[in-house]
């Protein structure tokens, strides 16, 4: 658990970070959302100390970082950044197993982490672990970023618009790919952007900042459905409450018996994927398939009720 209390930097005159408090529960992911200059990406850094508090705290696990030796505390917490970060000349074996090296884990236990977090990540270990980084597409880079990140298996990893410089494609399996990853782990995510889609893709919480201050902090379906401020409402976009309410929830939790014509959905897909069917397609129903299997259908009439604010 991370808990923040207060927490505050100053610059000359100007508070960055200006008195923001919010605990992320252990094993949930907290999306910090803003625009430019908001104090997102200081707040995080405050957290593994790259940038030291003017004021206040933080806690993780009920301890107060400032009784850690900075350093030490920076290999706790896994950190990914924008464009990844890896050492160029080393390779990708090397740059995974950085913080493991220095925490002294024996060579063998070094190499099977790599290998287990290369096959993880859906790269072969004997094709991908001697390349260098430049020899690897911008999507693989950030896979590798990440992979190092939680080479030495951290409860915690902080990560600051790590998916900015990915084509949309690309960038939605790579947000795929960390929702999997954390689910396996359990691993507390706090992670920064300036997108409210992805916040809302990824956020079990999302916290929304503006000139320094915490305005909201709230569940997705909170933040849609009862923005705090006019600054929240219109980060959300009044045009767009609808669908990101759908893209919160799964065809499977909403499926009904009976049969549909046309093409079929998979369970898995978002309640705006098939709300997007039904209107592309001019159908009241589409059919939905689990492995291939028909186990249902999801109506139009359904979706039109659930885009619809919560009483």
């Amino acid at each position: 658990m991370i808990e923040i209390d207060a927490l505050t930097r100053v610059y000359g005159t100007t508070a960055v970070v200006d008195n923001v408090s919010l605990t992320v529960p252990r094993g949930e992911i907290c999306v910090v959302v803003g625009t430019s200059g908001s104090g997102k990406t200081t707040l995080l850094r405050m957290i593994n100390r790259l940038v030291e508090p003017s004021s206040g705290s933080v806690r993780i696990g009920g301890e107060d970082t400032r009784g850690f030796v900075a350093y030490q505390l920076r290999r706790r917490i896994g950190y990914v950044i924008q464009g990844n970060g890896l050492f160029p000349h080393h390779t990708v074996g090397q740059n995974i197993a950085t913080v493991p090296s220095l925490l002294n884990w024996d060579k063998a236990r070094i190499r099977a982490r790599v290998d287990e977090l290369l096959t993880l990540f859906q790269l072969d270990p004997e094709d991908y672990r001697d390349r260098m980084p430049r020899q690897l597409s911008g999507g693989q880079q950030q896979r590798i970023g990440v992979a190092r990140a939680l080479a030495a298996e951290p409860e915690i990893l902080l990560m600051d618009e790590p998916f900015g410089a990915l084509d949309p494609v690309i960038r939605s399996k790579a947000q795929a790919d960390l929702l999997a990853i954390q689910r396996r782990f359990g691993t507390t995510i706090m992670l920064v952007t300036h997108d409210m889609t992805e916040a809302m893709a990824l956020g079990t919480r999302i916290a929304v900042m503006d000139a320094g201050k915490l305005l909201q902090y709230a569940p997705p379906a909170e933040i849609i459905s009862r923005p705090a401020t006019v600054f929240v409402d219109a980060l959300i976009g009044s045009g767009d409450r609808p669908f990101r309410m759908l893209a919160l929830q799964k065809v499977r939790d909403h499926v009904e018996p009976g049969a549909a014509a046309g093409l079929p959905i998979d369970e898995e897909a978002s309640l705006r994927e098939a709300y997007a069917e039904c209107l592309w397609s001019g159908r009241d129903a589409v059919p939905v398939v689990r492995d291939g299997a028909l186990v249902g259908r999801i109506t139009l009439a359904r979706l039109t009720a659930l885009a619809a604010r919560p009483q």
